[in-house]
């Protein structure tokens, strides 16, 4: 888009965005985004992509070339970030040409012109995190739908997209040289507080076949970040107590699925966009079931009796299938159909 087109919509827009982000409170219902079924069998197909805007480094253009030939062979309604759109600090502003450079100018398979959830990851709060939350970037690349927590509702199944950075402690007391932006969320207790709440009275009135959640952070990890305890403490709770299926993040770099030992909840990672191969490995409690230090994505099928996990490496290689059937409408019967 022309310059120009450009700095007239963020004149336009820029200014009501922050205020309106600024202003917010703390507590409210969590928004819904609809996404009707748009199958004939209401089944969905979806891409999970994490931590990957690098313009086009790292890999970021061959896992997204790859994104492209998957997305077109599963006919995907939608795609997800689990956030760290933009590195090393997120956006500098509406303007700020990553946006781009990272994106649009990257994930530009036919397939992929569809709706990209996101969350912010702590890569995201480190530059103008209200920028991402901005109606403005939607106007200059529709497909971008960015919020802070949210409810995509694609009827059989409900998706709670979750802001975890400001669960943990560390970027709030022991920042070191980097800068988060607070706005409209600090106080960290008062928010937390009021998103747990929501959280677990939407989780609590959903009606849906399949309950996901969606955040940044680690709960469960064989990687570097390993676990976050306050993610643990506060928010696996409300995740069991209302049955949620699947915990879907990003955060570490890498692709991997962990089956609780204690609830039917599954954890998968899908943080393999751009950077990886960290080389880290550490032991956890739950049962490991795939890990795979390196780049690549996740893409995901449902339909009102199954679930459908594939892992797939930086050449489009499957690495790793799982599926989760439904016996009635609460508890899933699980069964790994090939790795």
């Amino acid at each position: 888009m022309a310059t120009r087109s450009r700095a007239s919509m963020a004149a336009a827009l820029a200014l009501l965005a922050l205020a309106l982000a600024v202003a917010a409170p703390a507590a409210a219902e969590l928004e819904r985004v609809e996404h009707p079924a748009a199958k004939n069998d209401g089944s969905l197909s979806l891409l999970v992509i994490g931590d990957w805007g690098r313009k086009g480094a790292y890999n970021q253009t061959m896992v997204a070339e790859q994104m492209g030939k998957v997305g077109e062979e599963l006919d995907i309604d939608f795609v997800v970030s689990t956030g760290d759109n933009f590195y090393e600090n997120g956006l500098t502003g509406v303007d700020d040409q990553q946006f781009e450079e990272s994106f649009t100018n990257i994930y530009t398979a036919q397939s992929l012109n569809k709706p990209w959830y996101l969350v912010l990851g702590n890569h995201d709060y480190r530059g103008d995190a209200l920028a991402q939350l901005s109606p403005v970037l939607n106007k200059i690349d529709d497909r971008f739908i960015c919020k802070r927590s949210f409810i995509v509702d694609a009827e059989m199944v409900e998706f709670f997209f979750i802001d975890t950075t400001p669960f943990q402690e560390k970027y709030w007391t022991h920042p070191k040289d980097d800068h988060y932006d607070w706005r409209g969320v600090a106080p960290r207790g008062n928010y937390i507080d009021n998103l747990l709440k929501d959280l677990d009275e939407a989780m609590k009135k959903s009606t849906a076949k399949w309950k996901i959640a969606i955040g940044h952070h680690t709960m469960r990890s064989v990687s570097d970040h390993g676990e976050t305890k306050e993610l643990l403490q506060l928010l696996l709770p409300v995740l069991k107590e209302n049955g949620i299926d699947f915990y879907i993040n990003g955060h570490d770099h890498c692709l991997e699925h962990i089956s609780s030992r204690d609830s039917p909840l599954q954890y998968f990672t899908s943080g393999g966009g751009s950077k990886a191969w960290r080389g880290v490995f550490q032991p956890t409690d739950d049962k490991l079931q795939f890990f795979y230090d390196g780049q690549g994505f996740m893409s995901l099928q449902l339909n009102q009796y199954q679930a459908d996990f594939i892992f797939y490496d930086v050449y489009g290689n499957s690495l790793y299938t799982w599926s989760s059937r439904k016996i009635n409408h609460r508890q899933p019967s699980i069964f790994v159909t090939e790795e």
